[in-house]
């Protein structure tokens, strides 16, 4: 005979035990979730967890506040400044504060037009204005004595010896440079006069019978032309001794970092020899320029409208004044043909003589 079982036992008894260990089970795995943190908001990583590589920060020099900035390691890892300073440099660029070489220029910044109807002349007009009036005074002007006091003289080729700018110096201490650019010029007598005055002049002319000739102690002559580009490379490497240089090519090949007095008489090349000297940084190096202008025509391989060049040629002089060259004398010569781009216009000459002083000069 079957006996009755037991309230509680039985088929009820197994599942209550089962609730309890699942109870007990979730109870567990929360404690370890909460322990861990993992995924749960609001919960900061403990301190034991491993971080990023990182760097520390080098220490700043004394007495510099100090910077709470942390390097991440790269693949290549830059070196800190001299200095202390604490913000990394690009492996790519050029240290900061380092002077930087400028790129090359390929043109020059003409000027705007010197009126709306952009006319030959309001060209005209401004350019001949701007080559007839002095932009600074020079008290002691000559080459003869550098101990008088006399007046300005009347001839073309002039310097400026006042001290403040450095020349009279640089020639009393037997330290002066000049370069004369010359095309068959058989006048010497400011080359002669500076050289008896204490300077180096070394004087430039294709027509020179000889590669290098020393007239005197302090006078040299030079075979070679100046020109505002060098041979083609072909041409270069049939004629090796070509005598055709830019200046700047000059001044490295012979090692001269300095000119204090640079003389031109070009015949109409001096134009794209101006430019070239201002595209290439050339004009840095120079103290005093004395330059002969030809007007009668736009010169060698100047184009464009006869408004256009009168426009370019003031560009060119206004870059002068930009890299802080100032005209203290200007000449006018008379006895050249009165002539503007080939026309009897202007009461103008074809002929100038323009002396600048580089107010930077040291």
């Amino acid at each position: 005979m079957a006996t009755a079982r037991s309230p509680g036992r039985g088929c009820g008894v197994l599942p209550r035990w089962l609730l309890g260990a699942a109870l007990l089970l979730g109870l567990r795995l929360c404690m370890e979730l909460h322990r861990a943190g993992s995924g749960l908001p609001g919960l900061r990583v403990p301190p034991e967890l491993p971080r990023p590589h990182l760097l520390p920060a080098p220490d700043p020099p004394r007495g510099a506040r100090r910077r709470q900035v942390t390097y991440v390691r790269s693949g290549r890892r830059a070196l800190p400044r001299s200095g202390g300073s604490t913000t990394p440099e690009l492996s790519c660029c050029a240290p900061r504060g380092l002077s930087r070489r400028k790129g090359p220029r390929w043109h020059i910044e003409l000027q705007p037009w010197a009126g709306p109807a952009q006319s030959l002349d309001e060209e005209a007009s401004r350019f001949l204005s701007y080559i007839s009036t002095t932009q600074i005074a020079c008290d002691h002007m000559g080459t003869d004595s550098l101990a008088t006091d006399s007046s300005p003289a009347t001839k073309p080729w002039l310097v400026c010896l006042d001290d403040r700018f450095g020349l009279a110096h640089q020639i009393r201490s037997k330290r002066c440079r000049l370069y004369s650019l010359g095309l068959g010029n058989d006048d010497t007598d400011f080359e002669v006069s500076m050289a008896n005055d204490g300077c180096e002049v070394h004087r430039f002319d294709p027509s020179v019978k000889s590669a290098h000739i020393l007239e005197s102690q302090r006078l040299w002559h030079h075979r070679l032309s100046i020109d505002w580009r060098d041979p083609h490379p072909a041409v270069a490497a049939q004629k090796p001794r070509s005598n055709t240089r830019k200046l700047g090519s000059i001044l490295n090949e012979f090692g001269h970092h300095k000119i204090d007095v640079l003389k031109a008489d070009l015949e109409s090349a001096e134009w794209k020899v101006l430019e070239n000297l201002i595209l290439e940084d050339v004009l840095e190096q120079i103290g005093q320029l004395i330059f002969e202008i030809h007007l009668h025509w736009p010169g060698f391989e100047v184009s464009g409208s006869e408004s256009s060049v009168v426009r370019f040629w003031y560009s060119l002089l206004k870059e002068l004044e930009q890299k802080d060259f100032r005209l203290f004398h200007t000449y006018k010569d008379l006895s050249k043909p009165q002539l503007f781009l080939k026309k009897d216009i202007f009461n103008a000459s074809s002929c100038y003589t323009l002396s600048w002083v580089n107010t930077r000069w040291k």
